[in-house]
């Protein structure tokens, strides 16, 4: 019997058919294991193109190409990127700090983000109790900059005590260095010029309403320069409901 099977074992491991196909066998296991390896570089290339092209989808979302600087006597400002979409919503006083964490417009287009600003209870009841209000949209002088203050004029043009305007970039840096939003800024500029004694931190704590009274008084000179910040109270009024 053990003759038998040795005979048997030893047919198989001459057969030369038998180890070609053996060989063909082991070669056709093998390659694939193979080939990863040799792809790897590939592999590894085509991973390093995506992480760099999500990584510059990402840089062009998130990048602001402007700001709308949103001032009643809640001062908001909003980052927009260049495809008209809200990125960021910030508050520049505390009455702004509170009305930016109620707001659910982050990744809403400006437009929406305004609109729902405007419907606000809050700011609502200030624009018909006679609130003054201020849209500065902030971005260089190109098609974006003037295309958003076009739509942003249609937006608010039922409400006849908000103004639109526009602004520089280096204008905002100039009112961000102060602690203003840029619609302040320019407030607290014109307010300057007619009565150097006015300081950033009154017109910061100021509604829209109160420094469109006082500009008027200074320009029509019914109230002299040099009193016109002493023993008035001005910047006093926090409140929402204070107009």
């Amino acid at each position: 019997m053990k003759d038998n099977i040795r005979q048997a074992f030893g047919q198989v491991h001459a057969d030369p058919a038998l180890k070609a196909r053996t060989r063909a066998f082991v070669a056709a296991q093998t390659r694939p294991r193979l080939a990863p390896v040799r792809r790897l570089p590939q592999v590894l290339a085509a991973a390093a193109c995506l992480l760099v092209l999500l990584a510059g989808s990402y840089w062009l979302y998130f990048f602001p190409t402007a700001r709308i600087s949103i001032d009643i006597n809640p001062s908001i400002e909003l980052a927009v990127n260049r495809f008209d979409r809200v990125i960021g919503v910030e508050g520049w006083n505390e009455d702004g700090q509170a009305l930016a964490q109620t707001l659910d417009i982050r990744f809403d287009t400006y437009t929406e983000a305004v609109e729902a600003i405007l419907a606000d209870p809050q700011i609502a009841a200030l624009l018909a109790g006679g609130g003054a209000m201020d849209i500065t949209v902030v971005s260089p002088e190109n098609q974006q900059s003037s295309r958003m203050l076009t739509a942003l004029e249609s937006c608010t043009a039922g409400h006849q005590n908000a103004r639109c305007h526009t602004a520089l970039p280096e204008e905002l840096e100039g009112a961000h260095d102060l602690g203003l939003s840029c619609g302040k800024y320019r407030a607290y500029l014109e307010l300057y010029a007619l009565d150097p004694s006015i300081t950033p931190e009154q017109v910061g704590s100021m509604t829209m309403r109160e420094i469109r009274d006082l500009l008027a008084r200074l320009e029509s000179g019914s109230e002299a320069a040099s009193s016109s910040t002493s023993g008035r109270g001005y910047g006093h009024h926090h409140g929402h409901g204070h107009e």
